[in-house]
């Protein structure tokens, strides 16, 4: 098992920047840690997301684990390793970019929904796969595709909130990913920053002893 992904069953929280200022990443990012977030996934169609990776690895490297996202393509995922991205995150499975992340021995964590996609993602080498968008299927939809492929570590992303995190921990999932139910855009554009920590904090203390 990868280092990363040992670390992402323990921590299970995902926090997801997309959209905001470069400018604001580093607070938004401080914020996050001082909440107690250890994974940051920057996605790629963010306004200079492969500085904002390569800055904040430099600053919170040791504290953080962090990650790009939206990682569509293989150009893509080459830019995101050379900025410094420790994980892959995709929307979607390009066959490509799971080869190239084993390659380069980082985790891929592509997105998937159907069961073929899953086990073929899982067959590549990701080391865990993205269902995505789950939220629009629901927790049922989980318990369903866990009973015959439960060996797959899978993350959940899309919809998850404080109200129903548990509920996809609890039906097997490793991690969630976490965007603007945490990562608050309104929020970061007031620099509003305490706010954000305080959600983090509400989330880390949500899943303690799932």
């Amino acid at each position: 098992m990868s280092k990363n992904l040992e670390l992402l069953q323990q921590e299970k929280l995902v926090a997801i920047i997309r959209g905001i200022s470069y400018e604001s990443g580093e607070a938004t990012a401080q914020a996050l840690l001082d909440g107690g977030i250890k994974f940051l996934e920057i996605t790629l169609n963010t306004d200079g997301a492969l500085k904002m990776i390569a800055d904040c690895k430099e600053k919170f490297g040791d504290d953080l684990a962090i990650g790009a996202g939206t990682v569509l393509n293989l150009d893509m995922a080459k830019d995101a390793i050379s900025a410094g991205a420790e994980y892959i995150v995709s929307p979607n499975l390009d066959e490509s970019v799971v080869d190239y992340g084993v390659s380069k021995g980082v985790d891929v964590w592509p997105g998937t929904l159907t069961p073929t996609e899953i086990v073929r993602a899982y067959s590549l080498g990701a080391t865990a796969v993205k269902v995505f968008p789950i939220g629009a299927l629901g927790v049922n939809y989980l318990k369903d595709i866990r009973g015959p492929l439960g060996h797959i570590p899978m993350m959940c992303t899309g919809g998850i909130n404080l109200d129903n995190v548990n509920d996809f921990l609890s039906t097997g999932a490793i991690a969630v990913g976490l965007g603007g139910n945490l990562v608050n855009k309104q929020l970061i554009q007031e620099k509003k920053y305490d706010e954000i920590t305080l959600l983090a904090k509400q989330f880390v203390e949500k899943v303690k002893g799932v």
